[in-house]
């Protein structure tokens, strides 16, 4: 059971923004702070304390993978109910498996794996398939991203989320890049101090100065690597336990319609297109955070309603078995793979 904190008014505030971005200036919680109403110190104190207490997970980079040189899917998993556990562990153990969880259907593993562009991602699913006792696993690339963006809003105030358009988004992933630019994302992807500072222990280990590691910073951004630095949210701590991935089969000459609505919808963090197999016929993808299941299950009811989608499936996490940020450019995966015979 997930213990739950009460939140002031302010906490919910700075956890709301620092879910959008840590801004890219060398004194980031002073520039929040004026967004808040505190005082950098107050803005330091605080996210330290939300930080201890595990609301919030990790303050980092968050890098496109795929624009990086990686390739990554979903995937669908059936096995025996019985062997759920078992399969999910040998799942959990493959380096580039970011998220694992049980869902209420028959398909009842559901993961998100990335490998190097350089690798085969459909070798890297025969043999967790193999190895687990999986009966199906079934690859569910995305095809179109409408929509990607796990930030929260805790206060019901803050408008706006990111929208990715369908025209930034390539199926085959972009070519790995410098070592001298792997060496900066193997130091921001890490779990960073808060501290007002928040770029000096970097520049320190990278022996550069913070200036110089705020300007890759943004030549990353502006290149599609980086998408934000950002606190990332222990989203059960703060209240959001309903977890509903939503499963539509959408007219293919209305994906783009239906995609862009979705995609405004705040609750709504995840919109994708993804193909179809003769047993998953839903081609469009949606997730669903809230407070309980049913205002989940209102907001779909009624898109559904809104949208004539008669045709659609509400699958809930029942079990969270892993849930990281995948770490890039380690070797971690390369060293599975030789393991494994790949």
């Amino acid at each position: 059971m997930v213990l739950m904190l009460e939140l002031d008014e302010k906490s919910k505030l700075l956890l709301t923004l620092i879910q959008e971005e840590l801004p890219l200036v060398e004194r980031p919680y002073q520039a929040l702070g004026e967004k808040i109403g505190l005082s950098e110190e107050s803005v330091v104190a605080l996210a330290a304390k939300l930080k201890a207490q595990r609301m919030l997970r990790q303050i980092s980079a968050i890098f496109d993978a795929r624009r990086l040189g990686y390739r990554s899917c979903l995937a669908a998993c059936q096995t025996a109910q019985e062997m759920a556990a078992q399969a999910a562990a040998v799942i959990s153990a493959h380096p580039g498996v970011s998220h694992n969880y049980a869902r209420d259907h028959k398909f009842n593993l559901w993961f998100t794996i990335a490998v190097p562009g350089t690798s085969s991602l459909q070798a890297h699913l025969d043999v967790l398939q193999t190895e687990s006792g999986a009966q199906i696993v079934r690859p569910l690339p995305a095809l179109r991203v409408f929509k990607i963006g796990m930030k929260l809003d805790l206060t019901g105030a803050v408008a706006g989320e990111e929208n990715k358009p369908a025209a930034d988004f390539e199926t085959q992933p972009a070519q790995r890049p410098a070592e001298k630019d792997i060496r900066f994302v193997l130091a921001l992807q890490e779990d960073m101090e808060v501290r007002p500072d928040l770029f000096a222990p970097l520049a320190a280990q990278l022996g550069t100065t913070p200036a110089v590691v705020l300007e890759w910073a943004l030549a990353a951004r502006r290149a599609g690597w980086l998408r934000r630095v950002a606190g990332i949210l222990s989203h059960q701590k703060a209240g959001f336990v309903a977890n509903a991935l939503g499963a539509w089969r959408v007219p293919e000459e209305r994906i783009e319609e239906v995609g862009n609505i979705f995609a405004r919808q705040r609750a709504i963090t995840h919109c994708y297109q993804r193909p179809v197999y003769p047993d998953w016929p839903y081609n469009l993808f949606t997730m669903c955070h809230g407070f309980e299941m049913a205002a989940c299950n209102k907001l779909i009811a009624n898109l559904a309603m809104q949208l004539g989608l008669n045709d659609y499936a509400v699958l809930y996490s029942t079990k969270e078995y892993k849930k990281i940020r995948l770490r890039l450019f380690t070797g971690e995966i390369e060293e599975w793979e030789k393991a494994h015979g790949l």
